[in-house]
């Protein structure tokens, strides 16, 4: 078939689009079997990633409506799932922030999503499913102009005084997104006191990502036994996200692992850490076992990752 006039090509975009929404079941509809449209959707998965976003910005960014946009908003709001607090700039706008509530809720959706393309992929032959994914990253890089952003930081090695600086963090960060107790903070006490009393600087490091001379960030290399290396407590500060500080912590500590004579990796994360989980899968890690717990005043799902390095 040939599709070589402007209107040609113009019914073939708008018939896969009705082809695609229809395949996904987001027409005007609930994705999925979740509570929540499409729309809906798409601004809790900006909120997941991105820290602090004024109103304003996701309009923009999603090109919703700014009436449309302030429904949403305002149903997360009387949810529970999200805070807001006026931009200093302009007490007129909203900064917004999702709950520990809205980080579960976006969980779940991720989640639920997850596993619906997985079972779709699962229909197809292998040589089917790489077609498909080469086809979608083809129309992604036709339609999107994408803006590479500096990274300004760097990574040094541990020192006097980091590993008070890693508990407070770990623990202030953790309570503030997803509500985890104190007793966080005493695991990861325990870890780092642990690290400081055993430390082999054959086999083990931590880094510490700086921006400005403050740190930001940090990831640990420890040893689980002599064939393989663990991955604990990596941890980006807020300030810091976006400018690929966890994936370069990530490669770090994988090329530490391998210059200390380690051939495996593993790590222990949970299931509601979205945006560690995406660094750990494209580092080449492949989750391996889970399991639920309740740890930290809160249900959770632990998993288990691992990886050959």
């Amino acid at each position: 078939m040939s599709i070589d006039s402007p209107d040609d090509q113009i019914a073939a975009v708008r018939a896969f689009n009705r082809f695609y929404t229809r395949k996904l079941g987001v027409l005007d509809q609930h994705l999925g079997q979740s509570p929540f449209s499409l729309s809906e959707a798409r601004v809790l998965y900006e909120l997941a990633h991105r820290d602090e976003l004024a109103a304003k910005e996701i309009g923009i960014e999603l090109g919703l409506d700014a009436g449309y946009l302030s429904r949403i908003v305002q149903s997360f709001d009387e949810k529970g799932l999200i805070t807001r607090k006026p931009l200093p700039s302009d007490r007129r706008q909203y900064q917004l922030s999702l709950t520990a509530k809205g980080r579960q809720a976006f969980a779940k959706l991720n989640l639920g999503s997850q596993n619906e393309v997985a079972a779709m992929l699962a229909r197809l032959s292998a040589g089917d499913a790489t077609r498909l994914t080469q086809a979608m990253a083809t129309i992604e890089a036709v339609l999107e102009q994408r803006r590479s952003q500096p990274a300004s930081f760097m990574l040094r090695s541990h020192r006097v005084g980091d590993m008070g600086w890693v508990v407070s963090r770990q623990a202030a960060a953790y309570a503030a997104d997803y509500g985890w107790d104190i007793s966080y903070e005493a695991l990861v006490a325990e870890i780092c006191a642990q690290f400081i009393r055993n430390y082999d600087a054959a086999r083990e490091h931590c880094w510490i990502a700086e921006v400005g001379g403050e740190p930001v960030g940090s990831i640990f290399l420890v040893k689980a036994n002599d064939e393989t290396a663990k991955l604990r407590l990596l941890q980006v500060e807020k300030s810091a996200r976006g400018l690929g500080v966890g994936r370069a912590l990530v490669e770090q500590c994988l090329q530490g692992a391998r210059e200390r004579g380690y051939s495996r990796m593993t790590l222990w994360t949970q299931s509601i850490l979205v945006a560690a989980r995406g660094i750990y899968k494209s580092a080449g890690f492949e989750l391996v076992a889970t399991k639920p717990h309740h740890s930290f005043g809160h249900d959770l799902v632990g998993e288990t990752w691992e990886r050959d390095l």
